[in-house]
């Protein structure tokens, strides 16, 4: 989601009618209360990814506290745990999993005196791990058009029953 008081014109008119199509379809009050963008590539190949049920919902926790490119998530895992149901055990370990597999990168932050905050989530690998999903998807759509387009030319073509019959 683009902070209006940042953007250019454009996309301060572009949020302004997205807002606008989500108040349609949800309703003004459940927009004001906050929406998330999820490219729907990230859904549609869960399983592909190797993503779990609570992997995805930590990824849209994460995902939610993400307000601008540059400036990294940081809930604590506690926060995450109590939204999704599960133990704060659960969402350290899957963390690192998703750590391990390259879909984001947790950094550690510290404060005066050596105590910690909570960790910052860079989620630009999880980016860049999609694009070729998301490429391959668009490309594929493309020929599905193609060949629908195709097809629909060869309709519009057939000669017609008083072509056919000589009349």
């Amino acid at each position: 989601m683009s902070d209006l008081k940042t953007a250019s014109p454009a996309e301060a008119a572009a949020s302004r009618e997205s807002a606008g199509a989500l108040e349609a379809k949800w309703g003004k009050d459940i927009v004001a209360a906050g929406w998330t963008a999820v490219p729907n590539i990230l859904l549609q190949r869960q399983q592909t990814l190797g993503l779990t049920p609570t992997d995805l919902n930590i990824l849209l926790q994460l995902l939610m506290y993400w307000w601008q490119d540059g400036k990294h998530p940081y809930p604590s895992k506690k926060k995450i745990a109590e939204s999704i149901g599960v133990s704060t055990s659960t969402v350290q370990r899957r963390i690192r999993v998703m750590e391990a597999i390259g879909f984001l990168e947790r950094r550690y932050r510290r404060q005066e005196a050596d105590r910690n905050l909570t960790n910052e989530y860079d989620l630009t690998p999880l980016v860049e791990y999609l694009m070729p999903h998301a490429a391959h998807e668009v490309s594929e759509r493309q020929k599905a058009r193609e060949r629908r387009n195709i097809r629909q030319t060869r309709v519009a073509k057939l000669p017609s029953n008083s072509d056919v019959s000589g009349n």
